[in-house]
């Protein structure tokens, strides 16, 4: 069993059935990638993995304990963390002030982790004192994982942390990600630039019509013609 592992789920928006049942996995230290056609679940699948949704079927589970009846805050608590894809940082706060609202649940000290978070993105240090508001693209996304990173996660969901931006920044953002998956934790992201998130991932799946219509690593599927034809543009 995977350390976070989405199986066989089934989901809808009222009586709209959206996923059916479809499965997705990540280990720790592992980069797994979910991509598909507009409306085929993807986003989906992180909110019922995040208990945001509730599967009509299937089970989530987290380090072999099922979680598929906890609450968003519970799931938190046991090791996810979440990083939307718009509204992610407080613009008006500053890097610190982000990270430390990052770190509110715990009753602990946050000063080491917030050490750990800049050691890990040695800008944000140096921009600790800006507001969130004057930084580059990149660096808002840096702050949004530090932010994650504050309640000392296993597990990090990104949903479309590329959406947006030039081709240089999204190039930063992927090899920030891939920064944060070398430090050992399992990240799992929704990404609707497939041949890039591809490139980068351990595993991916292909969703259609919230459905698994292709799994594999990210070489298997780069290299699957079918998938090139029909998901990468040939």
């Amino acid at each position: 069993m995977a350390y976070l592992e989405g199986k066989n789920l089934v989901a809808s928006y009222g009586v709209v059935p959206i996923l059916h049942e479809c499965s997705v996995e990540v280990e720790k230290g592992e980069l797994a990638v979910i991509v598909g056609p507009n409306g085929a679940g993807k986003s989906t699948v992180m909110r019922v993995l995040l208990g945001m949704l509730d599967a009509t079927s299937g089970s989530v589970t987290l380090d072999d304990k099922d979680i598929s009846m906890l609450s968003t805050q519970d799931r938190i608590g046991m090791g996810l963390a979440f990083v939307p894809q718009t509204k992610n940082v407080f613009p008006s706060m500053t890097v610190e002030e982000n990270l430390e609202m990052g770190g509110f649940i715990r009753k602990d000290d946050i000063s080491k982790t917030i050490q750990e978070v800049y050691e890990l993105f040695p800008i944000l240090y140096d921009k600790r004192k800006q507001l969130a508001v004057q930084l580059s693209g990149g660096q808002r996304q840096q702050v949004a994982f530090g932010r994650a990173m504050m309640t000392k996660p296993s597990v990090m969901l990104l949903d479309e942390p590329t959406a947006g931006v030039s081709p240089i920044v999204m190039d930063e953002i992927f090899s920030n990600i891939l920064d944060v998956r070398n430090a050992g934790m399992a990240v799992l992201m929704v990404e609707q630039n497939a041949q890039q998130a591809l490139n980068i991932a351990d595993k991916g799946f292909v969703l259609v019509s919230g459905r698994n219509e292709h799994t594999g690593t990210g070489k298997e599927l780069i290299n699957d013609r079918e998938v090139r034809k029909k998901f990468l543009g040939g």
